[in-house]
This record gives structure tokens, C-alpha cells and sequence, in this order.
């Protein structure tokens, strides 16, 4: 109808409800991933299979961590956490080359973790609202937005070159991508 000024109440609605509402509003799987990641903690980039065999528990690699993601974790062991510090990884091997311990791999003939981004249910691009922070903040370019016929561009991710970094965690706005191991080929 030609000049029709009635106001769609369902979209302000959505606009007003908080950020935290999409989060909680995951399905079981993602509860059942995220205690799943619960049970296998992000280690720091080029630990080893047997990083808990080797590992001291020193803190050599939480001091060394330029970026301070590196954090003491269950038992002592170090953890990946992004929401300290920088909020990435930026793969300098500064935790390699502070161990003492043959606790990491070979930076030089190694990935540093098998490690990439999901993008969850309650990302505000797929929900209708213009956000495009993850593929802002990704310097691999893991992240394209892919135009869609009615609303804003969609995020998709490149497997093949996301690192795992957590940039694009640190930096969402609805707190709805987790990292997971890559998927086998």
C-alpha cells in the first residue's frame, strides 16, 4: 500500500531484545559442543599430542605471551582464553621458545593447532542485522560475506584458511563463534 507509515513492531522488537537473548537462545547441540570443548581445552598453538606428559606447569609460555591469551587452565595446564588480553593469536612462538620442556612441536614444520571459527545460530547477520565485525577483524580473509536477495550479507567461513587465530571470537557482538576442531577430510 502506497504510502503506508504503520511501523513493524516485530522488527523494533527484535532490535530491542538483548544480544544475550540470541545466545541463549543455542539449541543442545551447541551446549553439547561447548562441553565437549569443556573436555579438550584449547592448548597453545604447536603443543604437542602429550602436551599434559610434558608439560610442567611452569608458566614459562602464560609469561612469554606477548598477547596474554594464555592462561592458567584446568590443573595448571595452559589454555588458549581470547577474551584476555589481545583476543588473538598471532603465532609469534614466543610460548615455544620460552618452554623448556618438549611440550610443543616444530613451528617451522608443524600447524600451529587444528583449530577453526564456527559461526553459530544466533549471529546477528544471519538474524537480519547488518554485522560484518568477524570478517572486519580477520587478517586471513576467512571470512567473506556473501550477498543475500532480501537483508544483509551473510558470513561463511574458508576452512581452508581460518588458523584458528580467535580474532573473530573476541570481536563478535553476539558472542556466537566458538572454535572446533577442523573438520576431517
Amino acid at each position: 500500500m502506497a504510502g503506508d507509515n504503520r511501523i513493524d513492531r516485530s522488527r523494533r522488537a527484535f532490535l530491542r531484545r538483548p544480544l544475550a537473548g540470541l545466545v541463549e537462545g543455542r539449541d543442545r547441540k551447541d551446549r553439547r559442543r561447548e562441553a565437549d570443548r569443556a573436555a579438550d581445552p584449547w592448548r597453545p598453538p604447536w603443543a604437542t599430542d602429550g602436551f599434559e606428559d610434558a608439560c610442567t606447569r611452569c608458566g614459562a609460555c602464560l609469561e612469554a605471551c606477548p598477547e596474554g591469551i594464555l592462561v592458567k587452565g584446568d590443573g595448571g595446564f595452559p589454555e588458549v582464553d581470547i577474551a584476555q588480553g589481545s583476543g588473538e593469536c598471532t603465532f609469534c612462538r614466543a610460548c615455544v621458545d620460552a618452554c623448556p620442556e618438549p611440550a610443543f612441536d616444530d613451528p617451522d614444520s608443524s600447524s600451529p593447532w587444528d583449530w577453526v571459527a564456527r559461526i553459530g545460530a544466533g549471529c546477528l547477520a544471519t538474524n537480519g542485522i547488518v554485522c560484518q565485525t568477524c570478517g572486519d577483524v580477520c587478517d586471513y580473509h576467512a571470512i567473506p560475506f556473501a550477498p543475500e536477495e532480501s537483508g544483509p550479507p551473510v558470513p561463511w567461513l574458508k576452512t581452508d584458511a581460518c588458523t584458528g587465530c580467535g580474532a573473530c571470537v573476541a570481536a563478535c557482538p553476539a558472542q556466537v563463534i566458538k572454535m572446533v576442531h577442523r573438520p576431517q577430510r
